[in-house]
């Protein structure tokens, strides 16, 4: 294959720069995961993608690529979906709550996967937080199997589900810069469409793309701005949590705009030994679970199959917690 003809039309300029056909960037996208494509020729259609700015038709071949070269897994017996967590973002300013919305819906039975990066690149990761929670990496396909089958809940770097898209995440440290991988990486569903993938964007463009990409995908997905891009509402402010399935997307709980009444209970620090303490005693009844994770909670229950409508999810959510939800 040639890469100066995909250059050349992605890498034109704005007003010669062109977009891929959903064919054409599907095998430019297998070539890069499979590691063909040479540095220079990679670094000039990483860049070139990156100043265009990727098309929903290119993106839709890229996410072909990474579906055919992500290990497949098998939702444990049951008639739940499995909830996907693409975590890849960490936290800098605010605690890293992820891990706490994989444990409360390993505590309704809902098989959970959490996927994303162990290096934390000076942020706390999930990873960081179920260490200190003990929960331990899985790192074969066969070992994510088992953790998911026998406890519901398994936690995979990126590299043991897809090596081709971890290896091009990687290029940010060299490049300085993100690349479209980035965004991918939060539609991974090795369930092949079983799985209920919690997708987060942090800008409204890549919000409105992965929408569209999501519609255009056979499965379901819960969408919704993340908290410093992790797959979790903040539990200050309710982001709007749409819920894309059959192609269409609906949104169950608009943001929230109004002046805070209160803040929530929350961890003292980011760190993740404080956050893991936190996360215990939410996990105990000891402190209250902040509405917007609530709110969160109760569209995976739904879309998960283990409650019929949001309304019953909701009131099971209500009366799982006694009264501590926070207003």
């Amino acid at each position: 294959m040639t890469y100066a003809q995909y250059i050349k039309a992605i890498g034109s300029g704005a007003e010669s720069a062109r977009s891929l056909s959903s064919e054409d960037a599907r095998q430019l996208f297998a070539a890069m995961l499979d590691g063909g494509v040479p540095d220079l020729e990679l670094g000039a259609l990483m860049l070139g993608l990156r100043v265009k700015g990727e098309s929903l038709e290119e993106m839709s071949g890229f996410m072909a690529a990474v579906d055919g070269r992500t290990h497949i897994l098998d939702v444990p017996h049951g008639r739940l979906r499995a909830v996907v967590l693409p975590s890849y973002n960490g936290a800098r300013k605010e605690a890293n709550l992820t891990a706490l919305l994989a444990l409360l819906l390993q505590r309704f039975g809902v098989p959970v996967l959490v996927h994303g990066l162990l290096e934390g690149l000076g942020r706390v990761t999930t990873g960081h937080v179920f260490r200190e929670l003990g929960i331990k990496p899985s790192i074969t396909p066969d070992q994510i199997q088992l953790a998911l089958d026998s406890q519901r809940l398994a936690f995979a770097p990126l590299n043991a589900l897809s090596p081709g898209i971890h290896k091009l995440l990687a290029l940010r440290a060299r490049m300085g810069v993100r690349n479209c991988a980035h965004s991918l990486v939060k539609m991974i569903d090795p369930f092949q469409g079983a799985g209920v993938v919690i997708a987060a964007a942090t800008h409204p463009v890549f919000l409105d793309l992965m929408r569209g990409l999501l519609q255009a995908r056979d499965g379901r997905a819960i969408l919704l701005r993340g908290t410093e891009g992790e797959p979790y509402a903040n539990p200050k402010r309710r982001p709007r949590l749409e819920y894309v399935h059959e192609g269409q997307a609906e949104t169950l709980f608009e943001a929230e705009h109004d002046s805070l009444r209160g803040l929530p209970n929350l961890p003292a620090a980011a760190d993740a030994v404080s956050t893991a303490q936190w996360i215990r005693k939410v996990l105990d009844n000891q402190v209250p679970l902040p509405k917007p994770i609530a709110n969160q909670l109760s569209c995976c229950l739904y879309a998960s199959g283990y409650a019929e409508d949001l309304n019953q999810a909701k009131a099971i959510i209500a009366i799982e917690n006694s009264g501590l939800t926070t207003a």
